[in-house]
Formats: structure tokens, sequence, C-alpha cells
């Protein structure tokens, strides 16, 4: 096993409508499944993942680009559908990273994009498991 550098802890309860809370505090959620409830206000599983996914990408990527001294501004923004499986009938989620960066061309721009999905642990996670959707686009100003 590799070295720890650290370890996250988070609880829930209840699942999809229930509470998630991290052992910190500052993580303390109510869930709603927006399949079954389009009333409650309250986060889901899959935009708790979109969140830790596009930050953990975003950072790849800029950790790529530094390596490489390029400087960059980038914002990515991941979209997690809640699929239903053709091949078991269950369930399955499927991500779709949409990807602006400033200070590089198009060919700069999908190239770091494509390393930063090599380095990235969430991506490292993801690979082979679920369909991944990479959009980078070069900008003058990421929004």
């Amino acid at each position: 096993m590799s070295d720890v550098i650290f370890t996250s802890k988070a609880t829930a309860k209840n699942g999809r409508d229930g509470r998630v809370k991290s052992d910190d505090g500052l993580i303390d959620l109510k869930l709603v499944n927006p399949a079954n409830n389009k009333e409650d206000k309250g986060s889901n599983p899959e935009q708790l993942f979109a969140a830790a996914y596009s930050a953990c990408f975003d950072g790849a990527l800029n950790l790529v680009a530094s390596k490489q001294n390029k400087k960059i501004n980038s914002v990515t923004t991941a979209e997690v559908s809640f699929l239903k499986d053709p091949e078991d009938g269950g369930f399955k989620i499927a991500a779709t990273l949409n990807i602006q960066i400033q200070g590089v061309n198009r060919e700069e721009a999908e190239e770091l994009t494509q390393e930063a999905h090599q380095a990235c642990p969430y991506s490292k996670a993801t690979r082979g498991n679920i369909d991944v959707t990479l959009n980078p686009k070069a900008v003058e100003e990421p929004s």
C-alpha cells in the first residue's frame, strides 16, 4: 500500500434520502434524491462527486501546466449524470468535464487536459469504470 498523506471521513445515514456529514462538521448536508423528489432542497451523491472531481481535476491541470512552465487560469465544471444501466437494469454514473483554460491555445489546452486526465486521482479511480467525456476549451477569460 502507498504511503497515506491524509484521510478524509464522512458518514451517510439513510442513503439518498438522509444526511451526510464529515467528521469535522464542515460538510453537514441533507440528501435528496432528485429522481424521486423534485420539491425538497438538498444535495445528492452525484453533486458531491461533481464537486470533488472538478476540484481534483482542476488541481491536476494546474500541476501539469506548472511542470511545463505554462501560466494558466482555469475553471473546471464537472457534470455527473445518474443513468439507468442497460446491462444489469441497475444504475451507473457518467461524468463530463468542461475545462476552460486561459493562457494557452486550443492544441495546448487539449494536451494539458489529456495529461491532467492521466494524473488526476479521480480520473485514475474512474478509468475503465465510468464514461468520462473531456471538453477542453482555450478561452481569453475563464468564467
